[in-house]
């Protein structure tokens, strides 16, 4: 009932609900699906012994669950070793990639420089090119560049760790232009124009005034960078020969015998070596979220 005349309040109309919205959700769970089954029956092998697994089958009731794998996993991988190789690359190669990317992508949306529309779209077509075709090249131009001996062992840019954040950062960084290029042309340019006019110069209205409004595009690029350069296998395996310099995502190798490898205890490693990725994420969740939907809204 309607509080001034206390007749009663009219009823809304049912809201009509479309076949292809329903098909969209439905399509939608299936790929949720599709993504979460593999995690849980990773997760679920994981915590079952071998021995019952092999008489049951995997999809079969436990009747012992436990965490050995995981201690087995975390010692016979050499998890720690491996772990701080991958952030010794990848650590270093984020904070490159987005600190470059930015400044590109400042001189390109901020600064009116000839070509600056060619450029970005050089860098965006630089993400079409499949990595794949330039493996034979990249490798013989890894083993002709000299580097020091406290840079590399092998005195050359291939056995690196240098050699390796610099592929990531050469392939990664033409797409984190072309997101924070777009993101910093919403920026009202009112705003950097009182900047100059206060007598700001491009150093200041970068660092001081352009890269804290773009914190929302950072952190979504720089989750989806540490997820990419951290699940890399192709470069380290191609780019690195010395075993104890590799990937934690090489270390899986190390579960496996000769003539005989438990999947389940593959399993507990696989989780332990995904679990970094996933922390990452519900530490910027909100970030990544609010960079995805930038522009979403006015």
């Amino acid at each position: 009932m309607t509080p001034a005349t206390g007749a009663p309040a009219p009823a809304l109309p049912a809201r009509r609900v479309r076949p292809l919205r329903i098909l969209l959700h439905v399509f939608l769970g299936l790929v949720a699906l599709g993504w979460f089954v593999p995690l849980a029956l990773a997760l679920y092998a994981s915590l079952r012994p071998y021995q019952e697994t092999a008489r049951l089958g995997y999809l079969s009731l436990p009747e012992t669950l436990t965490l050995d794998y995981y201690s087995e996993a975390w010692t016979q991988a050499e998890l720690p070793k491996y772990y701080l190789n991958t952030l010794v690359i990848v650590v270093p190669g984020v904070i490159l990639t987005l600190l470059l990317a930015s400044f590109t992508a400042f001189v390109i949306a901020r600064l009116r420089i000839p070509g600056r529309r060619v450029l970005l779209i050089v860098f965006t077509a630089g993400n079409l090119l499949p990595p794949q075709v330039l493996i034979t090249p990249l490798y013989t131009l890894y083993t002709m560049i000299p580097l020091p001996w406290w840079l590399s062992d092998s005195l050359s840019l291939y056995d690196s760790y240098l050699g390796l954040i610099l592929i990531h950062v050469a392939f990664q960084f033409g797409f984190c232009v072309f997101v924070l290029a777009n993101f910093m042309r919403t920026i009202p340019e009112s705003i950097t124009e009182a900047a100059l006019v206060d007598g700001a110069g491009v150093w200041r209205r970068y660092w001081q005034l352009t890269l804290p409004l773009c914190r929302p595009a950072l952190a979504a690029l720089g989750t989806l960078q540490f997820t990419w350069m951290y699940n890399d296998f192709l470069w380290a395996l191609v780019l690195m020969s010395s075993g104890d310099k590799l990937p934690v995502t090489s270390a899986l190798n190390n579960l496996r015998g000769q003539f005989f490898t438990d999947y389940n205890l593959l399993a507990a490693g696989s989780v332990l070596v995904a679990l970094p990725t996933l922390i990452v994420f519900q530490l910027l969740h909100k970030h990544f979220i609010a960079g995805l939907t930038l522009g979403s809204t006015k």
